[in-house]
């Protein structure tokens, strides 16, 4: 959050802080219902985020293409690595559907669901240990 207002501050920009806490994956966040309608209320001249994914794990490039349709500025502070593989991403894309889905499972106290759990993630584990080693 230091980081953004920093950036901020130091390009004059006028600015509001919006966050939230969850999943990435979430959709019914309050700070995010609250930025959309913003933007679409034309009230939002530029949005500022740390990292891309910091918006969205899912869905980011909709938010993107209502902010460009709406005339929005997005800067995205910290782009990352750019070249990493397609493969990488989407084992992070496979773990954070798990890690959402424990968190369902392990609500339920179930133990045969939290076995199967632990099986997917070594699975998936195992395999982008395996694809990085090509």
């Amino acid at each position: 959050m230091q980081v953004l207002e920093l950036y901020c501050s130091k390009l004059s920009f006028n600015y509001e802080v919006i966050q939230d806490l969850g999943s990435g994956m979430n959709y019914y966040k309050k700070g995010l219902t609250k930025l959309l309608n913003l933007i679409l209320e034309s009230q939002v001249k530029r949005l500022v985020l740390t990292h891309k994914d910091r918006l969205l794990r899912f869905g980011a490039e909709l938010v993107f293409a209502i902010c460009e349709a709406k005339g929005v500025e997005v800067i995205i502070i910290n782009q990352g690595d750019e070249n990493v593989r397609f493969e990488e991403e989407l084992a992070k894309d496979v773990l954070e559907i798990i890690t959402v889905f424990s968190a369902r499972l392990y609500g339920a106290r179930s133990k045969k669901n939290k076995q199967l759990l632990e099986e997917m993630q070594e699975v998936v584990e195992n395999n982008v240990t395996a694809d990085t080693q090509d």
